[in-house]
């Protein structure tokens, strides 16, 4: 399937169905239902279950950095966006990992990335004393999903994924494209709203939890071969072919 495009005959199945439904059945009931129509505004559940690192910090509201990912803002492209790369990027890799592996995946990504955005901007304040990030509320699914877009560069690098559903690229470049414009909107803030450091910090979860199992892979395997009586090189890792042990190597 080398060389395949993403996008054609994905199954909505497992774990990414679940997640999905879950992050839409919050959306709809808790934050457009209660939130917005019964409360009129939506400030409470934000404020409570949001990512605000002021109040992480300050206050020891620590389940911050994991509920604020199952929330959206009421623009329905957020959510939409979101649910959108869980489905198209998730299905295969929960395919290939299991669910059980997978959704450890997809919540530590989405934790890693709220802890990397309270310290950032934790340090940030203390250096600079511009609290600004550490009182605005950070909400979505962000974090995990492009945890999961590191994870498809990684595991399905030769893949042909059309950028602006126009320029045909190799995972593996979409990926580092894709980290070097947050890079970039983060430095400038052109993107006004959108939390970049957030999705860096679930590029970067994801990369450290990828390249631990890979390195943990390897000396297991580098102990068995010195058991066997020395070294067996392998010189060629197919990244299409299915492993129930967890994520491969990458190229």
């Amino acid at each position: 399937m080398r060389g395949a495009a993403i996008g054609s005959g994905i199954p909505f199945r497992g774990a990414v169905k679940t997640l999905i439904i879950l992050n839409v059945a919050i959306w709809l009931v808790l934050q457009v239902v209660v939130g917005k129509m019964i409360l009129g505004n939506m400030g409470a559940i934000t404020q409570y279950l949001g990512l605000i690192p002021g109040l992480v910090i300050g206050k020891g509201f620590v389940w911050q950095v994991f509920t604020y990912q199952f929330l959206h803002s009421l623009d329905p492209f957020h959510i939409l966006f979101n649910m959108l790369i869980l489905w198209w990027f998730g299905a295969e890799l929960e395919q290939r990992w299991g669910t059980k592996f997978f959704v450890k995946y997809y919540l530590a990504c989405g934790f890693g990335a709220g802890v990397i955005y309270v310290v950032g901007y934790g340090v940030w304040a203390m250096i600079t004393g511009n609290i600004t990030h550490l009182v605005s509320p950070v909400v979505g699914a962000s974090g995990a999903v492009f945890g999961l877009l590191m994870a498809y560069g990684i595991l399905f690098s030769e893949r042909t994924i059309y950028f602006m559903m126009m320029f045909p690229l190799k995972a593996k470049q979409f990926i580092w494209i894709i980290a070097g414009i947050e890079i970039l909107y983060m430095i400038t803030g052109a993107q006004s709203g959108v939390a970049n450091l957030a999705h860096l910090g679930g590029f970067a979860t994801g990369f450290v939890i990828l390249s631990y199992i890979a390195r943990k892979k390897q000396k297991n395997r580098g102990s068995k071969s010195n058991k066997r009586g020395g070294p067996q090189l392998k010189l060629v890792v197919d990244n299409d072919k299915a492993d129930d042990d967890g994520p491969k190597y990458w190229n």
